[in-house]
This record gives C-alpha cells, sequence and structure tokens, in this order.
C-alpha cells in the first residue's frame, strides 16, 4: 500500500470500524428501516387529516368556504365543517352522506384501509342526534304501554346506530329490518318477566 495517498489514508482512519460503536445526534436525514418513529402519526388523526385534505380541495374547487376540524371520539376519526346554508347537508343530510362516502373513498384510495369516519357539516348531526334521541323517547314510552312493536322510519346507519343505542339505554331491544334505503330499526318491547 505504499502507492496510497496520503490524504485518503489519513480520512480513512477517521471512520469507525465495525466494533466501535457511535452515538449521533438526531439528523434530518431519514432512516432507512421504514418510517422514521417520529413521524408515525396515529392510524385515526392519519384518516382524519386525511379527509379533512381531500374535502378542503373538493370545497376549494366549488368555491365554498368554511372551517375544517378533525378529532378522535369513541374510536372514530371526525371530520366538522361549518358552512353557510344547508346545501352541503341536502334534503334529509343526502349531500352530508355522499360527502362522508367520498371522504372516506379518500382514505382508501391514499391510505389503503376502510375508515368509519363522521362527517358532521355545520352540527347537522348534532342536531339530528338529539332530535333523534327525542323521537325514540316517545316511541319507548309508547312500546312500553302498548306492548307493541315499533317501526321507525327509514334512516341511514349513523340514525340507526344512535336509535339502537338510545333503545338500549332504555331497557329494549332493537332490530335493523329492510333492505339499502327502506332499511329501518324497530323497537321490540320488554319480553314478560316470569
Amino acid at each position: 500500500m505504499t502507492d496510497e495517498n496520503p490524504e485518503a489514508l489519513e480520512a480513512s482512519e477517521n471512520i469507525p470500524d465495525a466494533s466501535t460503536t457511535v452515538v449521533d445526534e438526531p439528523t434530518d436525514v431519514p432512516s432507512t428501516d421504514g418510517e422514521d418513529q417520529s413521524q408515525v402519526m396515529d392510524p385515526l388523526i392519519e384518516e382524519g387529516e386525511t379527509a379533512a385534505d381531500y374535502l378542503e380541495e373538493l370545497l376549494d374547487i366549488a368555491d365554498i368556504d368554511g372551517d375544517i376540524d378533525t378529532f378522535t371520539e369513541a374510536g372514530r376519526p371526525h371530520v366538522s365543517f361549518d358552512a353557510q346554508g344547508d346545501t352541503l347537508v341536502g334534503p334529509n343530510g343526502e349531500v352530508l352522506e355522499a360527502l362522508q362516502n367520498l371522504a372516506r373513498l379518500a382514505v382508501l384510495t391514499k391510505l389503503g384501509r376502510h375508515s368509519r369516519l363522521i362527517l358532521d357539516i355545520s352540527g347537522h348531526r348534532e342536531r339530528r342526534r338529539q332530535e333523534l334521541k327525542d323521537i325514540v323517547a316517545t316511541a319507548v314510552l309508547e312500546v312500553k304501554d302498548t306492548g307493541q312493536a315499533m317501526a321507525m322510519e327509514a334512516m341511514n346507519p349513523f340514525e340507526r346506530k344512535i336509535v339502537h343505542d338510545t333503545v338500549a339505554e332504555a331497557g329494549l331491544t332493537s332490530a335493523s329490518e329492510g333492505e339499502g334505503r327502506g332499511r329501518h330499526v324497530v323497537i321490540n318491547p320488554a319480553p314478560p318477566t316470569e
């Protein structure tokens, strides 16, 4: 090795061998062994952020202004959007349901997983939740008084879940019946006690 460059030989002496342990300060260089642990995001938060980004782009195209907020609750990502008017809710929440389905599709496309994301626009779902609880409370009293099962109006999955939960809290049982847009909840009377 007499013909080696002395500067290269000196530089190579500063390179640690495999038996030397070197502790470096953190750098901005991405990890080569997978995801950088400091950048790993909670899956529910990631789903909410992905849906919010998609909806923001969609609303920009439609030239609709509003504030988008994301949060998680009861093991589900939520996206809330405040807008003027009911255009984005539509009759019986149909536009809201369509936008929620598009947001879930955006999550599936980008992240490769199905999401149980809930989208609310201008507090529509919260108002509907309270309205349904009031309707179910009245229906539960009638079912208890008459001892007869009662079929509710057709509802979307979000609304049916609220009905099932409210009925269970009242000590009765319920079941979903029907297909597609006609799917509805039937509230059953309590079984007779012996």
